[in-house]
């Protein structure tokens, strides 16, 4: 296999508020980093020693360039990255005002990523990896929803595991309410699903996190695992054998949670990949998401493999 995780889509220029604690209108000067769900968990994979590489398409502009510097740089493989000559790249801008306010508004429209197409992905290597790695947004409009949904075929034929991120963010979608419905559709083909307690809420017309639960568990007829990232109160693993595994979190103190997640799920593909339980994969996740919390950026500030396990080993292991 050349690489052990392949990541698909969302690839996009963050701007974050400098102005730390202030509302986002006072705001004076932004650091601009790498964000997209997708890119954050490739170089989150990358930095904890995994061998991954990005499907996904980016702008020619000057932040297209941006992207690509950034991610070769972190080594992350871009061979199946589409430079688009008709669309830009997505941009989000956060304000940050902890413990628990940060406005975040995206200027995505007909952006670069939303527009992966299914030549994209038979051109993509999807046979050389063992794991493949997408997110709801994906899945939000056309082309990149029937795009995304032929990577998830074609890994699967190839024998590897696939992971969906829930990563609902409703202003993305043309009619937010077509989330669940699509949602629940291709939970049923995938082998791991991870998401938020109001994620897998809104994935299953839910509005209490067990009904919800219970609900998405039974249409994932090849699920393995389905994943709660329960922030500081840690996270849960339900198997397909009917476990319940609970992760004990790791308390820090909170600079920016966006991010947070994407690192929780480069710290449980770490774990997957290398064959830990579902307990310890999840534990570490915890770290990897504490981590990056106590942080400004998302990518950018995604830890490395040796301080992930430093971290864990140092507030009493796994």
């Amino acid at each position: 296999m050349r690489f052990d995780v392949i990541t698909v889509g969302r690839c996009a220029v963050d701007f974050y508020s400098n102005d730390i604690g202030r509302p986002l209108k006072f705001a004076k000067s932004f650091n601009v980093y790498v964000g997209g769900c997708p890119a954050n968990v490739a170089v989150g994979t990358r930095r904890l020693g995994l061998r991954s590489a990005i499907l996904a398409r980016v702008g020619t502009e000057p932040l297209g360039d941006f992207i690509m510097n950034f991610l070769e740089t972190e080594g992350v493989n871009t061979d199946a990255v589409v430079r688009d000559q008709q669309h830009l790249c997505g941009l989000v801008v956060l304000g940050i005002e902890p413990p628990d306010k940060f406005p975040l508004t995206f200027y995505r429209e007909n952006c670069a990523d939303i527009n992966l197409t299914l030549d994209d992905v038979r051109a993509a290597p999807l046979d050389a990896t063992p794991l493949l790695f997408v997110s709801g947004t994906g899945f939000s409009r056309e082309p990149s929803a029937s795009a995304t949904t032929a990577a998830v075929e074609i890994a699967q034929a190839s024998g590897a595991t696939v992971m969906l991120d829930l990563d609902y963010r409703p202003t993305l979608w043309d009619d937010s309410r077509a989330f669940g419905p699509t949602v629940r559709r291709i939970v049923a083909m995938v082998d791991l699903a991870v998401g938020t307690e109001e994620e897998i809420k809104a994935a299953a017309d839910e509005a209490d996190i067990e009904v919800a639960t219970v609900r998405l568990l039974k249409v994932a007829r090849n699920l393995q695992a389905l994943i709660v990232k329960r922030g500081q109160r840690g996270s849960t693993v339900f198997t397909a054998e009917g476990e319940r595994i609970d992760a004990p979190p790791f308390p820090v103190d909170i600079l920016n949670v966006i991010g947070a997640g994407d690192a929780y799920v480069s710290g449980f593909l770490y774990g997957y990949r290398h064959g830990w339980d579902w307990r310890k994969c999840a534990r570490l996740g915890n770290a990897t998401g504490a981590i990056v919390v106590t942080r400004h950026a998302c990518a950018n500030d995604m830890p490395y493999e040796q301080e992930a396990l430093d971290f864990v080993t140092a507030r009493g292991g796994f």
